[in-house]
């Protein structure tokens, strides 16, 4: 959630700061699903729609040329938890 509230600081083009937004929720949103489910199958799922989430704010990031490193640090290690979590075994 840290990394949302990040993001919600930022200034971007408009069509970058909503797909960055919508990615942010998505990661939140994924991760908790993810949590609720009983099957280790079904939780990897959830993780792994987060780590692309992940992935894909990274990318924006770029795009947008963010230099904050305690912005591009926090989603790095975001999805390399992710990462982790959607590859993990239960």
């Amino acid at each position: 959630k840290e990394f949302y509230w990040m993001v919600l600081q930022l200034r971007l083009p408009p069509e970058l700061s909503g797909q960055l937004r919508r990615a942010a929720v998505s990661i939140i949103n994924n991760t908790q699903e993810g949590a609720a489910r009983r099957t280790a199958p079904d939780r990897r799922r959830f993780y792994d729609m987060a780590f692309g989430s992940a992935k894909e704010s990274l990318a924006i990031l770029e795009t947008g040329r963010v230099t904050s490193a305690r912005l591009l640090d926090r989603a790095d290690h975001l999805a390399a938890c992710l990462y982790k979590l959607s590859r993990g075994r239960d």
